[in-house]
């Protein structure tokens, strides 16, 4: 039992100070009360009074970290936890009972999310829920085995994955050892009056058989033995995921594009379920041998290729596009993202399309055949790397174009998740509010995030409340920063023509889009009275036609000269106006056009 490895935490003095109280009774309080007295011993809670003395800080972790991480509460018995905490801060001065109640308070709601959430389960603590649900006495080490071995198989909780609950254990023993190897080390430097957490005797025997007894007691006893012997298939540990090193690979790429995991990329439009795992150590296999000397120049460029082509939200890419941006030709940027079509069939072959194609692909003008030819070696040595991922099911590759099937799809998308990508599916992502949908959508390639937006408003059947939430969101995130023109540019990705009128119309008195909204009725056809659209509106509507980058800066210029011409109080009044309305953008257009901005 855990209490012969904790010892002097204040455990048995505790419960008999508070044992007078009906709620105090019972062998649940006691369990809860021994995790919690524990824990803060371990984390280095002053015992000075015999009993651990709790801080804001240290309960903050208790709730939010070590309890999610190291104990299984079952169900009806999470209150427990915090009437402990107060219990024991009302041994102290009252200022303490005020401050710890103030953070459990303050953290009640994450701290019950924290201890349902399928990703914190560690191995332990899932299969003690299911030995409890099949009647196990969890104090019963015997019990706790023959109930065990009557599951005949393991199920995974909603949400989760066996990578996730392998990482997790892993990451609760790492943090387990290290708090214990703390706590001796502390105490041997500075010996506590009430005496030592750990006994040398204890220490003697390994840090990791007091783990292993400290997780047995806060989980089920006897179980971290039956899953690290009889039983160890059911808790697979690192050795059983292989593909997480693709896994990281694509983490490495997704940070490399955007520097933060929970930048979600976009959901594909079709995923095939099959046995990810499976899969992702076949496409693993693929990539380890492309990685080879046999597949140089672009071999080891194959977790590139899946994640660039996942973050296109698997529309279909080029293999000449993307050999002359290895080769370092001048590729269009605003051609990037374009879908490619998929022929019906092609030769086994690859060959580089004609010079008009590549045109259109590239957007380079003046292309002839002998750029074609220059672009022949370099395209068949990428396309050969791409027939070899192919050849896994996961990948396609028909004449020049190439991407993700169904369920290549899904195996990325799985892999990106394990490492913590936020990488939702197209259900997941049409029932996001309004706000985060945009805020994500506005780094997505255009026809992906018309796309997503469309699938949001037909899940609500294109209602005017639905178009209302959707126009607000393009209106406000982002406001105020160098991103608010791209988030407010969704605008023009949406098909208008199935928005009810009145959605547009309630629309023309925005500041951000009222002009955007009246451009879209007068399509229509609609009546719209222009004088509602605010000026910051109007403004932003003409910033946003001006061409930023492309052209000579003589058209440029005269393409502002002509808006201004056209603006009441001319070109003073228009680049106030503009720069009022958003000046990140304004600078960025009008200031290569030599125009400054008040």
């Amino acid at each position: 039992m855990a209490e012969t490895v904790l010892t002097n935490t204040g455990l048995d003095r505790f419960l008999e100070l508070v044992g007078g109280a009906p709620e105090h009774r019972g062998p649940a309080f006691a369990r809860a009360a021994e995790a919690v007295l524990g824990l803060l011993a371990l984390r280095g809670a002053d015992r000075g009074t015999g009993v651990p003395e709790p801080t804001p800080e240290l309960t903050r972790q208790l709730l939010l970290e070590d309890l999610p991480a190291f104990v299984y509460v079952p169900p009806g018995e999470l209150a427990l936890y915090p009437a402990v905490l107060g219990a024991l801060a009302a041994r102290f001065d009252g200022s303490c009972v005020e401050r710890i109640a103030a953070v459990v308070a303050e953290t009640a709601p994450d701290f019950e999310r924290a201890m349902h959430d399928p990703g914190n389960l560690t191995w332990h603590r899932w299969y003690a829920s299911l030995l409890r649900t099949c009647g196990a006495d969890l104090a019963d080490p015997e019990d706790v085995r023959r109930k065990l071995a009557a599951l005949d198989g393991a199920p995974l909780p909603d949400g989760a994955r066996r990578a996730d609950l392998m990482g997790r254990t892993a990451l609760a023993d790492v943090l387990l050892t290290e708090a214990l190897t703390r706590a001796y080390v502390r105490d041997a430097e500075e010996p506590p009056p009430v005496g030592p957490l750990l006994t040398d005797h204890a220490v003697a025997t390994g840090i990791g058989r007091v783990a292993t007894a400290l997780r047995d007691r806060w989980t089920a006893a006897g179980l971290a033995e039956q899953l690290a012997g009889p039983y160890a298939h059911y808790a697979p540990g690192p050795d059983a995921f292989p593909h997480l090193v693709l896994a990281d690979a694509l983490l490495d790429e997704h940070l490399d594009h955007h520097g933060d995991p929970s930048v979600p990329v976009p959901p594909p439009p079709a995923i095939e379920a099959g046995p990810v795992e499976t899969d992702a150590d076949t496409l693993l296999a693929a990539v380890e041998e492309l990685a080879e000397e046999e597949f140089e120049p672009y071999g080891g460029e194959a977790p590139h290729l899946l994640y660039v082509v996942y973050q296109r939200g698997c529309s279909a890419e080029s293999v000449a596009r993307k050999a002359a941006e290895y080769e370092d030709w001048t590729v269009d940027p605003a051609l990037e993202d374009l879908p490619v079509p998929v022929p019906d069939g092609a030769p086994g072959a690859y060959a580089v399309p004609p010079v008009p194609e590549l045109v259109r692909l590239l957007g380079t003008p003046g292309l002839d055949e002998a750029d074609r030819a220059r672009l022949e070696g370099p395209a068949r040595d990428l396309a050969a790397v791409l027939d070899r991922l192919a050849a896994t099911g996961l990948v396609f590759r028909t004449g020049d174009a190439f991407g993700l099937t169904p369920r290549g799809a899904g195996t990325v998308r799985y892999l990106l998740g394990v490492r913590g990508v936020a990488a939702p599916d197209a259900a997941e992502a049409a029932a996001w509010p309004a706000t985060v949908l945009v805020a994500a959508a506005g780094g997505w390639p255009a026809p992906v995030a018309a796309r997503v937006l469309a699938d949001r408003l037909h899940t609500r059947v294109d209602t005017a409340h639905a178009w209302t939430e959707l126009l607000d969101a393009l209106g406000t995130v982002h406001a105020g920063t160098s991103e608010a023109a791209a988030t407010r540019g969704l605008f023009t990705v949406l098909d208008t023509t199935t928005a009810p009128p009145e959605a547009l119309r309630a629309a023309l008195r925005d500041p951000v889009l009222g002009a955007y909204a009246l451009r879209a009725l007068e399509e229509r056809g609609e009546e719209a009275d222009p004088i509602q659209v605010p000026t910051s509106a109007r403004a932003l509507h003409v910033l946003d036609a001006l061409p930023a980058k492309k052209g000579p800066l003589e058209s440029r210029r005269a393409a502002f000269d002509a808006a201004a011409a056209a603006w009441p109080g001319g070109s003073a009044a228009l680049v106030r106006a503009m720069a009022e309305a958003d000046r990140h953008e304004a600078e960025r257009v009008l200031g290569p056009l030599g125009i400054a901005l008040p």
